[in-house]
This record gives structure tokens, C-alpha cells and sequence, in this order.
């Protein structure tokens, strides 16, 4: 299918690996010119047509530096990045520092993002901002208590600011994924490692378990999400806006 996002300009935070990576190519493919955001770069991105720009997202400055790289034309924002810590020692061992740190990745990342893109979007009448939420904006789990409350914040700001410029051209929706095969999940120090420390088991069961939680038997994969969330960034979703998209394998049951 043809998502018509040819020369189009995407900036992608978090883009080094998982799924900001994942988006980052799929839009690449999809004939997109890509900015690239992360404080690492990868052998990944090394392609015609995007360019890395290695930042510190979390500074307060981090997004807006990224923004200023794409230059005065943005038609496409997928802000991705963000950190699940897992709290395996309960709620009174997550620290007002934890918090903030879980805040500011996950919420004021997309916010800053989002305010340094929006001027040109709206100047251009058009535009599509894409939030990488979480089930855990609705399915909150005290195994990552902050990282739930942010976002939940996040898919809020998603929905207040679609109702504030979808009349002025500017579309913006959350993907919601459930637990994804990256090193979020899987990955050394990931959450499959850090509660089987905890609990006395071992990652690969920690998995199992949690792949068995949902109605497929799995976790999504990356180029999975990644096909979604370009999907939404297209012309093919033009009149698609406010909108969560949940991508967990029957995870949070409908009925």
C-alpha cells in the first residue's frame, strides 16, 4: 500500500534501537527523508536519506536541539522515547528523583518535541504527531508505577492537544503497545532480567509468563509497531485524529 509520505520530513526520538529504530526505517522505506534522535548513534542508521542527531533527549534543551536539526519543515513526529524501570522493591522504594526521571523521559520528552515542531506544522496547515504510549496508560502495574502514571499523562496530552489543532491541520494519535521484543523487555537490565533477580527465577521465564498473559502467545515485534505507527503518520489515516491504537496481542482484554 502506498502511504504517500515520499519527501516528507519525519523526526523520530529515541531512534537508535527497538522501536524508534523499527520507525525510523519503516519510514525510510516508506520514501520519508528521516531525523534521527539519540544519544547513540547505530550501524542502522546509516543510510541514504536519514541523518542521525546525536542528543540528549532528557536535557530540558535535548528535543528542541533535535527539531532545529530537521530544519523549518516538519510533516511528521513520532515521539518514542522513553524508559520502563522496573520497581521490584514496591512504592516506597521509587524516590522523588525516580519519578521525575521516569516523568521527564516519558512525558516532557514528547512535550518539548511537540513545541518545538508544532510552529511549522501549523504554519504548513498540516501535520501528524505520533505519541508511542503504552497499555499501561490504562493497565497500570505497580512493577512500573511511574512509568504508568506518565503515560497515562502522555496519552492525555495526546488527546487534549488533538482537540486544540485538528481544525488547523495537525493530526495527533498514541500507539499503545504492549510488552515488545526489544531490550526494554529482553535486554540485559531489561525488565525481564530485573524481576527475575528479584523474584529468584530467570529472565526467559520472566518472558514466558508474560507472553502467556496475552491472547497470541507472544510478544509484538518491533517492525510490527513500527508499521502502525507509520500507517497513522500517513495520508492513508487523514482523517484520524485523538485516536489510541493498541498493539498487545489481546493483553488488555475488551470484554
Amino acid at each position: 500500500m502506498e502511504l504517500e509520505l515520499q519527501d516528507r520530513v519525519a523526526v523520530v526520538t529515541g531512534a537508535s534501537r527497538g522501536i524508534g529504530l523499527a520507525v525510523a526505517q519503516t519510514l525510510l522505506r516508506a520514501g520519508a527523508r528521516v531525523y534521527a534522535g539519540a544519544r547513540r548513534s547505530a550501524p542502522e542508521l546509516a543510510a541514504d536519506g536519514l541523518t542521525m542527531v546525536q542528543v540528549d533527549l532528557a536535557r530540558p534543551e535535548g528535543p528542541a536541539e533535535l527539531i532545529a536539526a530537521a530544519g523549518n519543515r516538519i510533516d511528521v513526529l513520532v515521539n518514542n522515547v522513553g524508559a520502563a524501570p522496573a520497581r521490584t522493591n514496591g512504592f516506597l522504594s521509587v524516590t522523588d528523583n525516580d519519578w521525575l526521571e521516569t516523568l521527564n523521559l516519558n512525558l516532557l520528552t514528547a512535550v518539548r518535541a511537540t513545541r518545538a515542531a508544532l510552529p511549522a506544522m501549523l504554519a504548513a496547515g498540516r501535520g501528524s504527531i505520533v505519541n508511542v504510549c503504552s497499555v499501561n496508560a490504562v493497565l497500570s502495574d505497580p512493577a512500573v508505577i511511574d512509568y504508568s502514571a506518565a503515560k497515562a499523562a502522555l496519552a492525555s496530552f495526546s488527546k487534549a492537544l488533538s482537540k486544540e489543532v485538528g481544525a488547523r491541520g495537525i493530526r495527533v494519535n498514541t500507539v499503545s503497545p504492549g510488552p515488545v521484543a526489544t531490550a526494554l523487555w529482553l535486554g540485559e537490565g531489561g525488565v525481564a532480567e530485573t524481576v527475575a533477580g528479584a523474584t529468584g527465577t530467570d529472565a526467559a521465564t520472566v518472558a514466558q509468563k508474560a507472553a502467556h498473559e496475552m491472547l497470541t502467545g507472544r510478544f509484538s515485534r518491533p517492525d510490527e509497531v513500527a508499521e502502525l505507527v507509520v500507517l497513522l503518520a500517513s495520508d492513508r489515516t487523514a482523517n484520524v485524529t485523538g485516536s489510541d491504537f493498541r498493539i498487545d496481542g489481546g493483553l488488555v482484554p475488551v470484554w
